[in-house]
């Protein structure tokens, strides 16, 4: 026998913990994706998400099929959602600063970049889109575009630059503020044109140039609702599915889900299967879910995952912040049931009153005699699209989440030292 002292043996590490350790990366991936793909379902190849939604493709697209009823496609040039939304009539979706007169812009530059060739420069796009504007069905709704004044070239750049956000435009040369100053004898741009990501970009399940004249629908929500329709199973467990599907759409897509605005078999479903669905939806977003008599939200606490931030910066966000404490506190003050609401003349005049303490925060035309009017008509459209307050004409109701936003009471003999109490925030995941 050797009379050698023996070697120490070397700390193997531990099979299961590095299983643990590699599952715990795994679903960080998988959660990281999930929430890229949310709040961008249209996902170009520069994405800093895209590797990781290559990489987990097959699990994404069984969990968004299983969950919400949503296909996924990923390809080499782009992943893209189609997304269908739990609620097809909801008046604060969309792009923001986008009005009807732009969104036919929108829809109009679309069809140009479709028949185009890969590159188009900026003057070429607004020639081409003169001649599809003169259809006899846009005339007879009464749209018209020249491209001569300033405000009609100001909508065509605002939908180049929400194509170049989305990845289906990419700038080559030049840029759009010398068009949109003086029209295209005075500046130009160069665009690639993306036709993968073009093509990907109607999530719905039939187009609207496939109806005949006689079988469009009328009115805008009617079309709305057929180009999205999906074909539903005549069965108990069918309904059920579908119904899960719309819930969770409405989770994922919304920054609240209220109990009331629900319809009977939806409520029904809510109430037996809400603590499942919303553990599910939380565990694979990192959302955190609060559950309420009122409803359910889905959190994000640090914001990432949201295209609504309240609070923020700015006069618009201060003054939107203004406005719920406001209505929070009336809230929170009211008998259990009240409706809890105020005109908008109202609203108004409370920024009027507090633009004598907070003014020298604002921005100049903030402090114009009677500015105060937008400032409540902006406050009244940020707090709507975050689903606390309901607009009815000139009247504000106050939603149940907007209590967030009351100020805590202040207990001096308690705490003498405690900071002057601040609103609550709410970060929700509002997706686009």
């Amino acid at each position: 026998m050797s009379d050698l002292p023996e070697r120490p043996r070397r700390n193997r590490p531990d099979a299961a913990a590095i299983a643990a350790h590699q599952r715990a990366v795994a679903d960080e991936d998988f959660r990281d994706a999930v929430r890229a793909l949310l709040l961008e379902p249209l996902m170009t190849p520069s994405h800093r998400a895209f590797a990781l939604v290559r990489r987990h493709s097959d699990d994404l697209k069984t969990w968004f099929q299983r969950e919400a009823g949503w296909r996924l496609d990923v390809e080499r040039d782009g992943a893209r959602l189609y997304k269908r939304p739990g609620e097809a009539t909801s008046s604060v979706r969309g792009f923001r600063d986008y009005d009807r007169r732009r969104y036919v812009v929108f829809c109009l530059t679309c069809a140009v970049l479709e028949r185009a060739d890969a590159q188009i420069t900026l003057r070429l796009l607004g020639e081409q889109l003169l001649t599809l504007a003169t259809a006899p069905e846009l005339a007879a709704a009464g749209f018209t575009l020249t491209l001569t004044t300033q405000g009609e070239r100001r909508d065509l750049v605002a939908v180049c630059r929400t194509l170049l956000t989305l990845g289906i435009l990419s700038l080559v040369a030049g840029d759009e503020e010398g068009y949109l100053r003086g029209g295209h004898l005075r500046g130009d741009a160069l665009y690639d044109v993306r036709r993968p990501l073009l093509a990907g970009l109607l999530a719905a399940s039939r187009g609207p140039s496939t109806f005949t004249p006689e079988a469009m629908p009328g009115t805008t929500d009617t079309r709305v609702a057929a180009i999205i329709e999906e074909a539903a199973i005549d069965s108990d467990d069918g309904r059920r599915t579908a119904i899960r599907h719309r819930l969770a759409r409405r989770l994922l897509d919304d920054p609240v889900v209220y109990v009331a605005d629900l319809a009977e078999d939806e409520r029904s479903y809510y109430v037996n299967q809400r603590g499942p669905l919303a553990a599910r939806l939380g565990e694979a977003t990192g959302l955190v879910v609060e559950q309420r008599a009122e409803g359910l939200a889905l959190v994000d606490p640090d914001g990432e995952l949201t295209d609504v931030r309240m609070p923020s910066e700015g006069t618009d966000p201060h003054v939107t912040l203004l406005v719920a404490e406001m209505l929070a506190g009336r809230l929170r003050n009211a008998t259990p049931g009240t409706v809890v609401d105020a005109k908008t003349d109202d609203i108004a005049a409370h920024l009027r009153k507090a633009r004598r303490t907070y003014g020298k925060y604002w921005r100049k035309s903030a402090l114009e005699p009677g500015a105060e009017v937008d400032l409540a008509a902006t406050a009244i459209a940020w707090l709507e699209s975050l689903h606390l307050v309901s607009v009815s004409g000139d009247h504000v109701t106050a939603l149940p989440a907007l209590a967030r936003f009351a100020l805590a009471d202040l207990d001096i003999a308690e705490a003498p030292t405690r900071p002057a109490p601040r609103p609550r925030q709410l970060v929700l995941a509002g997706i686009g």
